[in-house]
């Protein structure tokens, strides 16, 4: 199911992302890191984004714009979802850079046959268990982060008050069920912003490449986690 941007900007929180039948988004509401990390005129500004490349993905495609899930933070994107046609990753993230604001586009849409329904019903749960969990963590501030489920990998986007806080949050993630990876997208409060590119000028880093270790997410870099990962 797709989410269309209705809600008023306190009910739409920092993190703005749609839901789909592939990827299972569960977002937040304004709150501490709303304060802290960009304030209200940059959650206005991911609303409006979040508006403008849902409509340019509608008015393209609308079988791509219903299997895409888009998270947003501080001119942030990133996109997830699973498409058959190669052609649609390439424009949905053409079409990413396109709105004002734009600092950077995190492409991890795959191009593989869908699951359908039981994959759905399968990321719902990892995804709602995930944030059942991080509320129950006293120590973790769960409102600053954004969870997302795609055929057993987990994204996480966001942000941590502490390395300590957020090698908890992936440490939850990776023991859930089901879970196949965990990747890390989120920064330490604090680290600065990316400076905005041209007005719908491609960056050459629109996809990231993953980290090795939790301790890289300090500068903002993917970490990833998978089954035949070891940290020490």
């Amino acid at each position: 199911m797709k989410h269309y941007v209705i809600l008023s900007l306190a009910a739409s929180g920092l993190f703005l992302s749609s839901c789909t039948a592939v990827g299972v988004a569960v977002g937040v509401g304004i709150g501490t890191a709303v304060v802290q990390e960009g304030g209200i005129s940059r959650a206005a500004s991911d609303l409006r984004i979040q508006t403008e490349i849902n409509d340019l993905w509608f008015r393209y495609n609308m079988s791509m714009f219903r299997k895409l899930d888009l998270t947003i933070n501080q001119g942030r994107i990133l996109i997830t979802g699973v498409v058959q046609d190669p052609a649609h990753r390439v424009e949905a993230v053409r079409m990413a850079w396109q709105p004002k604001g734009v600092v950077h586009v995190i492409n991890e849409i795959k191009v593989a046959k869908s699951e359908g329904l039981v994959g759905y019903a399968k990321d719902a749960w990892i995804s709602t268990r995930l944030r059942a969990a991080l509320i129950m963590a006293g120590e973790v501030e769960s409102i600053n982060y954004s969870i997302d489920t795609v055929q057993g990998s987990v994204y996480l986007m966001g942000f941590a008050q502490n390395q300590a806080e957020l090698n908890q949050v992936i440490e939850t993630a990776r023991t859930i069920e089901n879970v196949k990876q965990v990747v890390s997208y989120v920064k330490l409060v604090g680290t600065p912003e990316l400076a905005p590119v041209a007005h719908g000028q491609m960056d050459a880093s629109t996809q990231m490449t993953p980290a090795a270790a939790p301790n890289a997410a300090a500068t903002g870099e993917p970490v990833q986690w998978n089954q035949n990962s070891v940290y020490n």
